[in-house]
């Protein structure tokens, strides 16, 4: 019998349903993060449980840690102790830590991947939404909360449905400047934020098989946004080049017959999906968001839409709240919008191919007068391996801040916020109201239109820059 990808791993770790009709599903590894970690080690101990099996667990301090050069623990007081609880669980249960000034330290979607700690067909859950990005490498993620977390700590498994199946074919070729963070965005404009409620996506079609592993990452990092809990890209000789040699990898004799295992590791010919939905990206232009919701997406090139075209009246009501609290008019165009802040980084796009096109746009300009524009990237093997080829140099020569590796302004949650009434063009992954900071009104693209909105000081396309 034919099956997909998502069968051929979830059977492979499948241990049991449970009478509530949950299956149990066996994960291979899983990095906890210090926002909420803490959190589970308390229910550990007040359970009285350790954890199962520490040699596949991982903690990676991102979330509070500044981004400052030079930060230590109290540079952001506020995160302080949420760093010493994280070491102080790891140390209890055996789990090594990505701490400040460990060489891997960084986003924990960015180093698991690039650790070699993520492998095609496996497992992995972090307690983060944004779990789903490995599925770049042919995984199957699970963001987990607090409780889910605490079992999945004691017992090595999760507990959750099994999802319906769902297929986003990707057909034709993208063009110059265009990038999988504007895949992505059209893919949520097409399907919208509840589009894959219900199911895992794979995404296929040429498209994703010209991507590097760095952008499979990316458009699997926004599978979330589309209210789908996983998504990924089957593996292939991309992906396993990319893995080969790794820390965490296997090796030898040991790498032999794992390839060969996850050659096996693709959607069998005539498998059947619960859904297709196909996209031609031919033509395709760079997006952005104008909106509240990472579906509310446009053309650069584009305009406001107007509520009264709405198809029915909870979109045209949402349009109106997004519009309202943007402080856009319907029709009005994005390109010349005037910016205040721009960011650059997150578990999204602050990988060395996101820094790279951005450093191609921002060369030999200035950031615009009253812009302050910020780059993090996501690890500190990023950091080292950018600064190695001068892409810090590129930045700090044009007047943009270069931090230490962390998740920095995507929530917000190291204090890296912007301010009320300001107007952020962003990599990240969310544009809800305050996310970034009270009133702050988020617009999300890929690196080389925040670049472009940096030197220019206003909504720019990147293609008139190059």
């Amino acid at each position: 019998m034919q099956q997909t990808l998502f069968d051929k791993i979830w059977d492979a770790h499948y241990v049991a349903t449970r009478a509530d009709g949950r299956d149990l599903v066996y994960i291979d590894r899983h990095v906890l993060h210090e926002l909420h970690a803490p959190h589970a080690f308390e229910k550990l101990a007040k359970t009285k449980r350790g954890v199962r099996r520490p040699d596949l667990t991982f903690s990676s301090q991102d979330h509070t840690v500044s981004t400052k050069p030079g930060r230590t623990d109290t540079t952001y007081p506020a995160g302080a102790a949420f760093l010493r609880a994280m070491r102080e669980g790891s140390a209890k249960h055996g789990i090594r830590v990505f701490d400040l000034g460990d060489p891997d330290q960084g986003i924990s979607h960015v180093v698991a991947p690039e650790l070699g700690m993520v492998l095609p067909g496996a497992t992995h859950a972090v307690p983060d939404s944004h779990a789903c990005t490995v599925g770049g490498l042919g995984a199957l993620a699970f963001g987990c909360g607090t409780t889910e977390l605490e079992h999945i700590l004691a017992t090595q498994v999760i507990a959750v449905h099994r999802p319906k199946r769902m297929r986003v074919v990707l057909d034709g070729r993208l063009g110059d400047q265009v990038t999988a963070k504007d895949v992505a965005l059209k893919i949520l404009a097409e399907i919208g934020v509840g589009g894959g409620g219900g199911y895992a996506i794979e995404v296929a079609g040429a498209v994703v098989r010209s991507m590097p592993i760095e952008g499979r990452l990316t458009l699997c990092n926004l599978t979330i946004e589309m209210g789908s809990r996983s998504g990924f890209v089957a593996a292939d000789d991309t992906t396993f080049q990319w893995i080969k040699g790794r820390p965490f990898a296997p090796d030898g004799k040991d790498w032999d017959q794992a390839l060969a295992l996850w050659r096996t590791m693709r959607t069998d010919d005539g498998a059947a999906f619960d859904k297709d939905v196909a996209i031609d990206c031919n033509g395709l232009d760079p997006q952005i968001t104008w909106g509240t919701d990472p579906s509310q997406v446009v053309s650069v090139t584009g305009r406001v839409p107007d509520p009264a075209q709405a198809a029915d009246r909870l979109k045209r009501e949402a349009i109106e709240r997004a519009n309202a609290y943007m402080g856009l008019t319907p029709g009005q165009p994005l390109i010349g919008l005037p910016v205040g802040r721009v960011f650059i980084g997150s578990c999204t796009n602050s990988r060395m191919p996101d820094l790279e096109a951005a450093a191609a746009i921002v060369k030999g300009r200035k950031v615009a007068a009253g812009v302050t524009a910020m780059v993090v990237p996501g690890s500190s093997t990023v950091k080292r391996d950018a600064e190695a080829k001068g892409l810090d140099k590129i930045f700090r020569d044009a007047g943009m801040s270069w931090g230490e590796s962390g998740c920095s302004m995507c929530a917000g949650s190291n204090g890296d916020n912007g301010e009320p009434g300001e107007r952020v063009i962003s990599t990240t992954n969310r544009n809800f109201e305050n996310r970034q900071g009270r009133a702050v009104r988020t617009h999300l693209c890929g690196p080389a239109v925040a670049a472009a909105a940096a030197v220019t000081g206003a909504i720019a396309d990147p293609r008139s820059l190059v």
